[in-house]
């Protein structure tokens, strides 16, 4: 087992969209010389610059960002591959004594890289309406003989018959792309790699409301419509994953003449307001975290950063 003297440090910036987690990494990162990973699902992806709020190339240049426009629109990306592909650039950064902070929105990244767990609340419930579709039609063999051809480990483990064990390996696997056999092996010692500190930032709802309203309208000013427009001419049509995504499926649609332009941006930001809310239901039940306001504490999180790095 590790020390903690030679664990790598990782703090960890949660919150819900919008309310100011990139931008106070970027601010704490530029202070004490610190890196940036993103644990954002959609800023890995090329293009996509508007609507993800990724950095500014400004900003990348003045503080190492890493996890940002390294994919394809078209390419796959889920949460082992994050796991896959972050855990050697923490690796070398911590042989190098530097500072890391972990700071997106996509929470399912952050809980499979520190603590290889996936909760129920972390699995998509359209994965689990399917499995269930699948099952009456094809019936419980079916679905045994697929994870067996998915996660052959989790399948030996479980018998035929135990549909909620079959049923839950699959959500797992088809959710994250992990399989539930690595994520019992991992677990077994992934929560002891990294000593871990945990910021959540929280804010009046209407306030907050305000900020994902305002942010949209900023989108639009910025050239949302016209990144939509590139991507398209470009080749990246609204069938892949990231154009499916919030602001974008909302453009596409505009652009396709099935809702008007007004339409379409107040959509944008009902549907950003309702993933907010699931944000912080989601972080509600997350442990071990420290909750402070980005308006009034400040000072407590530069203590807060100085004294985890420190000790």
């Amino acid at each position: 087992m590790n020390n903690n003297a030679n664990k790598p440090k990782i703090f960890v910036i949660l919150g819900p969209t919008a309310i100011g987690k990139s931008s106070l990494a970027f601010e704490l990162a530029k202070k004490y010389d610190a890196s940036i990973i993103n644990a954002d699902s959609l800023q890995v992806y090329k293009y996509l610059d508007i609507g993800t709020s990724k950095p500014s190339v400004i900003e990348r240049k003045t503080v190492p960002h890493y996890m940002v426009d390294i994919l394809e629109p078209d390419q796959d990306f889920n949460a082992a591959i994050f796991r896959k592909m972050t855990e050697p650039v923490i690796e070398n950064l911590s042989k190098n004594n530097k500072k890391i902070i972990l700071v997106g929105g996509t929470f399912l990244y952050v809980k499979i890289l520190l603590s290889g767990l996936i909760e129920e609340n972390n699995l998509n419930p359209d994965i689990r309406n399917k499995i269930e579709n699948i099952k009456q039609k094809k019936g419980l063999p079916y679905m045994y003989n697929i994870l067996d051809k998915v996660d052959k480990k989790s399948a030996d483990k479980i018998k035929p018959n135990d549909f909620i064990r079959i049923q839950r390996a699959l959500e797992v696997y088809f959710s994250s792309g992990v399989k539930m056999s690595d994520l019992q092996e991992k677990h077994n010692f992934q929560s002891d790699n990294y000593e871990i500190c945990k910021l959540g930032l929280q804010l009046d709802r209407q306030e907050l409301n305000e900020r994902i309203n305002k942010r949209v309208d900023k989108m639009i000013d910025k050239g949302l419509i016209e990144e939509v427009q590139d991507l398209r001419r470009m080749g990246f049509d609204e069938t892949i994953k990231p154009m499916k995504s919030i602001g974008y499926k909302e453009i596409n649609s505009y652009l396709s003449g099935s809702l008007e332009k007004e339409s379409a941006i107040n959509l944008i930001k009902q549907n950003t307001r309702r993933y907010a809310k699931r944000q912080k239901t989601w972080l509600r039940k997350e442990a071990n975290v420290s909750w402070c306001s980005i308006e009034t504490d400040l000072t407590l999180i530069d203590n807060m950063f100085n004294r985890f790095f420190e000790n």
